[in-house]
């Protein structure tokens, strides 16, 4: 069992839901990334997502477009990722999924990608903009080296794409909670609820909500139906925000540990 799984099964145990933490690796700095992923954890984050900074990054609203420019004008580039994750990984067992885009992968070569991330103690792989019908190739060589494959469905996704995501995700099934790019937003989608439950109706595995989740109660809102929540672009705004005070980490933790308090039993209920 994968480490994201294992996750999985000990949150359901608890009746707890996935409270899934992003940030952009090198971000304020790229040794700002590891201290930053252990205080999260510290903090009650369950998994970590952490963008690998890209110049064209499609999905991403104006605050990780942001950050992943101030991490590329300081130099950063995948392997300095892949460094931060293994220094991670020598003191924590946290599940680690990197968000990227195909291009830097390919760049990389899929299948140095694959083993260098694997090695580096990566557990599995958001590529934002491969498309199921398009990833033969990399899923072939994540899963020689044992990493998670992990696809993106939207409000716009058709049943035959949503079965099709279902089929080829592995760890958990990315849920899109809108039509558009990233971004804090006032209000979790009405109809997300009816997007959950069709993705449900096509698979077991469990089903994880980002795109606009910013608040405490918008992860309740959002673990009442799902089984996790992803919080990005309020966190990356937080950090940009406070990096250079005394008591950045600690102010970062206890904002995580406010997002995770929407993810425990009493606040959605066990189920």
């Amino acid at each position: 069992m994968s480490r994201i799984s294992l996750r999985f099964s000990e949150l359901k145990e608890r009746g707890e839901k996935a409270l899934v933490p992003f940030i952009t690796g090198g971000d304020p700095g790229i040794l700002a990334t590891d201290p930053l992923v252990l205080e999260m954890e510290e903090a009650g984050a369950d998994i970590v997502e952490i963008g690998i900074p890209f110049s064209d990054p499609l999905a991403d609203g104006r605050s990780n477009q942001a950050a992943y420019t101030r991490a590329l004008e300081r130099g950063v580039r995948p392997r300095d990722v892949l460094d931060a994750v293994a220094r991670i990984r020598r003191v924590s067992q946290i599940p680690i999924v990197l968000m990227t885009y195909f291009n830097p992968v390919i760049r990389y070569g899929m299948d140095r990608f694959a083993d260098d991330a694997a090695e580096a103690g990566v557990d599995g792989i958001i590529a934002t903009d491969l498309t199921p019908e398009e990833a033969g190739a990399w899923i072939r060589e994540a899963r020689r080296a044992g990493l998670d494959t992990i696809f993106l469905l939207a409000p716009t996704s058709t049943e035959e794409r949503i079965a099709r995501v279902c089929e080829l995700s592995t760890g958990f099934v990315y849920c899109v909670s809108r039509v558009g790019i990233t971004g804090a937003q006032a209000n979790v989608p009405e109809e997300l609820g009816e997007l959950v439950m069709k993705i449900r109706s096509h698979t077991d595995k469990p089903v994880v909500v980002g795109f606009g989740i910013s608040s405490r109660e918008q992860v309740q809102q959002v673990c009442a139906i799902a089984d996790g929540a992803v919080v990005g672009s309020a966190l990356v705004d937080f950090i940009h925000s406070r990096h250079r005070h005394d008591d950045f980490l600690p102010q970062v933790g206890a904002f995580v540990r406010e997002l995770k308090a929407g993810t425990r039993p009493a606040a959605v209920g066990a189920r």
